[in-house]
């Protein structure tokens, strides 16, 4: 497989999404495959079953390799679920007296901040620097070359569950696929949606999925905060199928053509067709299912904000704009309701920064997949032209740290 081929694999809840790119020699992102098929085998983000788990993978990756003409070899895979753990973590490294700082000297720091002590069995997915500190002076994106005797930096560390990512790489190793990497799925999303004006600026994120809501603060364009709400749409699919006393696909069906967070914005003269054991049942104003609808949003939306609340204080202070996505994200009325709970800025996140295939990944359900294949292009560009297998090793953390400083030049022509 040509180095210059990426695959992104988003395994979700309700769906397995993979997206095939190929980055041009011009640093343009063309998308040339894309297959999607139902999710079997996980709940909340995590594999529960692995033979269905593995058969939807093999099945979505197909697919695409069928659009693209070309195979899939090695993925990057989203990772999301309850058992992800992120903290921001503090490194320092004391650089000798009359000597600048280097490269090895800022991976001291950094080795230091990983060694955080989450709790339980945990793998290390990413450590992302924030901000470096040198003898005090804050501020510093890049202390390399500079002189002083303390280098501190801030690291955001994300990890997860050594048991569920194991068995998600098995999944995805039993159909055939070498994993790239695993990638954080609001990193990911973030990487794909947001606009060279919000790298600039602080965004909260929210990645409305089908098991889970992914939530990202982004400061300067780097990641500044990541937690995970386990509500999504799936759980607004549970509370109508129960109150209305209908199947769970009648009532995802019902959802996706009638549904609403904002009573408001259902048309009052409309009454739902709803099919139940092949017969229709009647005499549900649409304004009725958005009052089953708004609390389910209200509630994963206020769970969004109160993750960050609680570790970067009151979200209008802290942030200055939210960006909804994800597949849920979709349903009429989201953005007004979110913009009267947040009292900030909300739009609509779509995947940008990208040629080829645009029709059809345009949704903020592909941001994640698309996302994933926008960080293996940028790694692929920081790392260098020449093959993975015979490429310069270099740190992981320092390809991370550089991956946010390229985005700008390379969305500016797209957005």
């Amino acid at each position: 497989m040509s180095e210059r081929i990426i695959v992104g694999l988003d395994v979700g809840t309700t769906k397995v999404c993979t997206v095939i790119g190929e980055l041009a020699s011009d640093g343009v992102l063309d998308i040339i495959g894309e297959g999607t098929v139902p999710s079997q085998g996980l709940k909340r983000g995590v594999v529960v079953n692995l033979e269905r788990t593995t058969e939807a993978i093999r099945a979505s990756v197909r697919a695409a390799e069928r659009v693209a003409g070309v195979p899939a070899e090695r993925v990057y895979v989203g990772v999301a679920g309850a058992h992800i753990r992120s903290v921001t973590s503090h490194g320092l490294a004391a650089i000798r007296r009359g000597h600048s700082i280097t490269p090895a000297d800022v991976e001291r720091a950094i080795e230091q901040a990983k060694a955080f002590p989450f709790e339980g069995d945990h793998e290390l997915i990413h450590a992302l620097p924030l901000e470096y500190r040198v003898d005090g002076q804050e501020g510093i994106r890049d202390p390399v070359g500079m002189a002083g005797v303390r280098l501190e930096v801030d690291v955001h560390l994300v990890a997860g569950g050594k048991g569920p990512l194991a068995n998600l790489r098995r999944a995805v190793e039993a159909a055939g696929l070498g994993v790239q990497g695993l990638v954080l799925q609001s990193y990911a999303s973030g990487l794909s949606v947001l606009s060279p004006e919000e790298l600039g600026m602080t965004v909260m994120l929210v990645d409305i999925g089908g098991g889970t809501t992914d939530v990202a603060v982004f400061r300067g364009g780097r990641l500044a905060h990541s937690a995970v709400v386990p509500l999504g749409g799936d759980h607004i699919t549970g509370d109508i199928a129960q109150l209305l006393k209908i199947p769970f696909e009648e009532a995802e069906r019902v959802k996706k053509k009638y549904g609403a967070a904002l009573p408001e914005l259902a048309d009052p003269d409309l009454v739902l067709e709803i099919n139940h054991e092949g017969n229709p049942m009647g005499g549900i104003p649409a304004p009725e299912l958005a009052r089953i609808i708004r609390p389910r949003v209200r509630e994963i939306l206020h769970l969004a904000r109160s993750s960050v609340d609680e570790v970067l204080g009151p979200l209008e202070v802290s942030v200055s704009k939210v960006v909804l996505t994800g597949g849920a994200a979709l349903m009429r009325g989201i953005e007004e309701l979110a913009r009267k709970q947040y009292n900030l800025p909300v739009r609509l996140g779509r995947p940008g920064g990208i040629s080829g295939l645009t029709d059809v990944v345009s949704s903020p359900a592909h941001a994640t997949a698309v996302g994933l294949v926008r960080f293996g292009a940028l790694e692929d560009t920081v790392a260098g032209e020449a093959p993975l297998p015979t490429r310069p090793k270099r740190s992981r953390d320092t390809q991370e740290t550089n991956l946010w400083e390229r985005i700008k030049g390379i969305f500016k022509d797209f957005f």
